[in-house]
């Protein structure tokens, strides 16, 4: 896989990225469920998976990048692991609505499990990391570079409704107002 594969793919990741978080976003809004803290600790972690492809994007694929992404991805794992396990009882209704028959902590789950192979096939494209005979600096072409300003306005948005629905203290374990705008 040459360099500018690698690069597209990665791109494509960015995309995926910002679909989950728009959806995730979209059904804040539309459905007017405010996220729980552990579902809050899993958007960042797929904001924070966006690292490792925008960092390949920008400056080409390397092996530390995608271990960045690889880190989040763990972590975002373990997160949406958790939330699985608090409500895996018989007869738990769950938090939030089910997309498709699995609420968004169990297709988060599915998501990193995903994530975390698609890097470790990455990973194992050697010629991506390549020195080029003659090193310059493209920049990125416009596929990838809406992919990155894609993933980073879905994670400003979302940071924006986190400081709106928690204020400047915790978050609510079981939210049902934005406390930053109840306060006006």
């Amino acid at each position: 896989m040459t360099r500018s594969v690698a690069i597209t793919l990665n791109a494509l990741g960015l995309y995926a990225i910002s679909l989950v978080l728009a959806a995730a976003f979209a059904a804040q809004l539309l459905l007017h469920e405010l996220p729980c803290p552990l579902c809050l600790l899993q958007r960042i972690q797929f904001a924070l998976l966006a690292i490792g492809p925008i960092m390949n994007v920008r400056w080409g694929p390397r092996a530390s990048h995608y271990a960045l992404s690889l880190f989040a991805a763990a972590a975002g794992f373990a997160f949406s692991t958790r939330q699985v396990l608090l409500h895996i009882l018989p007869g738990d209704p769950g938090y939030g609505t089910a997309l498709l028959g699995y609420h968004y902590y169990t297709l988060a789950l599915i998501g990193f499990a995903l994530s975390i192979v698609l890097i470790g096939a990455m990973l194992l494209f050697d010629r991506q990391f390549e020195p080029e005979a003659a090193p310059k600096f493209d920049a990125p072409d416009l596929f990838a570079t809406c992919a990155v300003w894609l993933v980073i306005a879905l994670t400003a948005l979302n940071v924006v409704s986190t400081l709106l629905e928690c204020g400047f203290g915790a978050c609510a374990d079981n939210p049902v107002v934005y406390e930053l705008l109840r306060r006006w």
